[in-house]
């Protein structure tokens, strides 16, 4: 038996034997017996074949894991169309006299270069979707196949790396899991893996010689065992046959109420990005959406969307909600989250610029249609809206005003304009600080535990070098916590958890003592965190 270290996308177990997979070695050859025009009309063929294959993948990744997830691949179409990747491809092959695959391959290769220079986060992730694009053009061109690398059995699948586009066109039956040696856990094919439950490790090391023999990916102690011993294969088995049993025990909590063993009741809710994210909240049977990431409505359009278009998502996810709560947050743009039409200038240190509500504030246009949408949507259930990044009470007071100027307007329109309740994100220690002054201007705070955390730590949590440094339970973070927990309940607010710590098992007992009214957290970490509550008997002493 061999063990191989890597790192964990998803907690789980998976047995059976490996498959290595091998993209297509496609000809790249420089010199075209073609000329330049011929190999042009075969790019644009190839380009407009990857189209179809794109908008394909774009439906079966929407039925799948959902449209946030399935949006990676309407960027991909979008890139196809890019004129300056286009124009280089046609640069290439005119003035060097390339095939069209040379000129595709080198053209990828130089983008992706310049995309994984650049400081910015979002634009170095998009180094990995040009090589997609640009593979899926070559494997065209070269007459290689698009999919069906999987065989007749089961598998856990080996490979150096695997795109979103290979990954969403895996078929789940034959996939038991999947280990690569190069990838980031943030990537978008590491946020596939854990949407579709498929375990998975990064970072392993293998050879040629594992193809055919049996393995155990271990994805609690992100390990791989290579022939395992008997005793281990059985204990894994009997483990990989727990977690199943634990997943149906926790279907069983559905319509149960969220209730301590000392009464204890507590509200969990699920943090969504776009409305084809609401079948995985009532699916896990959430008690209301604790977190709607309205900025995605903005990154996933070509430019800014109407009010209109932001009314009719609003108004589709609170009514199919059916009147739970619907918590919006308003658009939180800005940092690593770019939109190109924005036209935001490069920043220093954009974690600290011009973002949230300093750009809602500041282009109160773009704001008051968001509010209007807000407002509309209202009328059709329970509707809160959350201004994020906020540092100040002038702040929240002029997001108000402008909250009540839209409904006049609507009102003056003829128009119905609903109540909402007004919270604020508590991201920022200065949030912390005047978390008595802020209560006073709000009915709820909700803890964006992500960056309260990286600011609080001074640490700038898309860098992967200070991982070993990124402590979300640092004693500094938890008294943050509590400072505002105690703040909001004395001036009558509510307080929420919407960062990642939310879902943390280990913290569910501290944050109840602490007095948390609130967790929303991802829709599959709702019925873990909703037996965990159910666990806890908060009147012993501890």
């Amino acid at each position: 038996m061999q063990v191989f270290t890597g790192k964990s996308i998803l907690n789980g177990i998976a047995i059976g034997p490996v498959r290595i997979y091998h993209k297509a070695q496609n000809d790249t050859t420089v010199n075209s017996a073609l000329t330049a025009e011929q190999e042009w009309e075969r790019f644009e063929t190839a380009q407009a074949k990857a189209q179809e294959q794109l908008a394909g993948l774009y439906k079966k990744a929407l039925a799948e894991v959902g449209e946030d997830n399935a949006a990676i691949f309407e960027v991909h179409q979008m890139m196809l169309e890019d004129e300056d990747y286009t124009d280089a491809v046609r640069d290439i092959i005119e003035r060097q006299n390339a095939t069209a695959e040379y000129a595709v391959s080198t053209t990828g290769e130089n983008f992706a270069a310049m995309f994984a220079a650049m400081d910015d986060a979002y634009m170095q992730a998009r180094a990995a979707d040009v090589k997609d694009i640009s593979q899926r053009l070559v494997n065209i061109l070269s007459g290689g196949a698009d999919s069906g690398f999987l065989g007749e059995e089961p598998v856990i699948l080996v490979a150096d790396d695997l795109t979103p586009s290979e990954t969403v066109q895996l078929d789940k039956s034959k996939l038991l899991g999947f280990i690569t040696r190069h990838g980031s856990s943030n990537s978008h094919t590491a946020i596939l893996a854990r949407t579709m439950n498929i375990p998975a490790l990064i970072g392993v090391d293998f050879d040629e010689s594992w193809d055919g023999k049996t393995a155990v990916l271990d994805g609690y102690n992100h390990c791989v065992y290579l022939e395992p011993a008997v005793e281990l294969l059985a204990s894994m088995e009997e483990k990989q046959n727990n977690d199943m049993k634990q997943t149906a025990l926790l279907q069983g909590l559905k319509k149960k109420p969220n209730v301590t063993l000392d009464g204890r009741e507590i509200n969990v809710f699920a943090n969504i990005g776009n409305a084809g994210d609401v079948g995985l909240v009532l699916q896990n049977d959430a008690g209301g959406i604790g977190l709607f990431r309205s900025e995605f409505l903005y990154l996933d359009a070509e430019d800014y969307p109407t009010e209109e278009a932001q009314f009719s998502i609003y108004k589709q996810v609170v009514e199919t909600m059916a009147g739970k709560k619907v918590i919006i947050r308003t658009l939180d743009i800005g940092a690593d989250k770019q939109a190109e039409y924005f036209g935001l200038e490069k920043e220093e240190n954009p974690a600290l610029g011009y973002r949230a509500i300093r750009i809602c504030l500041t282009q109160k246009e773009i704001f008051k249609q968001q509010l209007r949408a807000i407002l509309r949507a209202s009328a059709y259930g329970t509707v809160s809206v959350m201004f994020p990044m906020v540092i100040s009470v002038r702040e929240v007071r002029d997001a108000k005003e402008l909250l009540e100027e839209c409904r006049a307007e609507l009102l003056a329109e003829g128009r119905i304009a609903g109540d909402v309740e007004v919270g604020i994100m508590v991201e920022t220690p200065a949030a912390v600080m005047m978390a008595d002054e802020l209560a006073e201007e709000v009915q709820f705070f909700s803890l964006g535990t992500n960056d309260l955390t990286q600011y609080t730590l001074a640490i700038d949590r898309q860098n992967p070098k200070l991982d070993a440094f990124y402590d979300p339970h640092h004693p500094a973070v938890l008294k943050m916590i509590r400072q505002t927990i105690e703040a909001g309940h004395r001036h009558g607010c509510w307080v929420g958890i919407c960062g990642e710590l939310g879902a943390d098992l280990t913290l569910a007992e501290t944050f109840l003592r602490m007095g948390v009214d609130e967790l929303s957290v991802s829709p599959p970490a709702v019925l873990p965190l909703r037996k965990k509550i159910r666990s806890l008997d908060l009147s012993k002493e501890i």
